[in-house]
């Protein structure tokens, strides 16, 4: 008995010490990155790298949001990130439903097209849709960071898995009840399915703030830039004033930590969906 306790206890250390160790080496990058922020440039360069800061220095901070128009990159950011979240939750919703219960010619054709765009990546669009807003005068603008996600292909996907998990009777007894196709879909369907919605918008959320590659390339001007591709623009050529990036880059995770702290319950039932991180 003492041998079978003993190999229940070690099991239980090894296991909180793996987790442990694990935290620790997800967070500190976060941490490294708070005290570089308030590092000069030469202790930031310095081999061996001190931990702490000689002299807590806030100079970072004005001199980040001199060099970028924070205003404009936090409205772009936030403006980018609903009306992605708003397309793709709708439009997925009402293509997922349709390929999930609908019948019609090409549905197995259309959706087909639809799986081969997700495997597909997507750096393959670039061209196309960036010539296409280009010939439209549409560079520079909200819309243009908008576009490549107005439609999600892993989006509907992903809701018409969901609508497949619900029974063909409930739709069947919402058409005994009167209602159409439409109301089938709005007041019976989509209220069985929001906790999926609610995963797809959250990792929509997440993916819209982590893209750099498009706004860069679609959006030239500062002021139209995103807070990632804003904060790009801080990388010198030659050499990189690591503490003004970091200090930027503390400023430019509020929307996020402001995002998890609102709708940190639903953020971990989507995990706990989706299985997504």
């Amino acid at each position: 008995m003492k041998s079978l306790e003993q190999a229940r206890r070690t099991r239980t250390i090894g296991t909180y010490a793996f987790f442990i160790i694990g935290s620790i080496i997800m967070i500190f990058p976060f941490v490294w990155m708070f005290l570089t922020s308030f590092k000069t440039v030469s202790e930031s360069m310095q081999i061996p790298p001190d931990i702490l800061p000689h002299q807590w220095n806030v100079s970072n901070f004005k001199e980040a949001m001199a060099s970028l128009p924070f205003g404009a990159l936090y409205k772009n950011t936030i403006l980018l990130i609903f009306w992605r979240v708003v397309c793709a939750v709708g439009f997925s919703s009402m293509a997922g439903y349709a390929f999930a219960k609908l019948n019609f010619k090409g549905k197995n054709v259309l959706f087909s097209i639809v799986l081969i765009q997700m495997m597909l990546p997507s750096q393959i669009f670039i061209t196309p849709q960036y010539q296409m807003l280009a010939k439209l005068g549409l560079t520079n603008t909200v819309f243009a960071l908008v576009f490549p996600g107005i439609v999600s292909a892993f989006g509907t996907f992903f809701l018409r898995q969901a609508y497949l998990g619900i029974p063909d009777e409930i739709s069947e007894a919402a058409h005994l009840d009167g209602c159409n196709q439409w109301q089938t879909f709005t007041k019976v369907m989509v209220p069985l399915t929001t906790s999926s919605m609610a995963a797809l918008a959250i990792f929509t959320a997440v993916f819209a703030y982590g893209d750099l590659m498009w706004p860069l390339i679609v959006n030239t001007d500062l002021k139209m830039m995103t807070l990632s591709s804003g904060l790009a623009t801080l990388r010198g050529q030659f050499s990189t004033n690591f503490p003004v990036m970091m200090a930027g880059s503390l400023m430019a995770m509020i929307p996020m930590v402001v995002l998890y702290m609102i709708f940190q319950r639903q953020f971990i039932e989507g995990v706990a969906t989706t299985g997504g991180k």
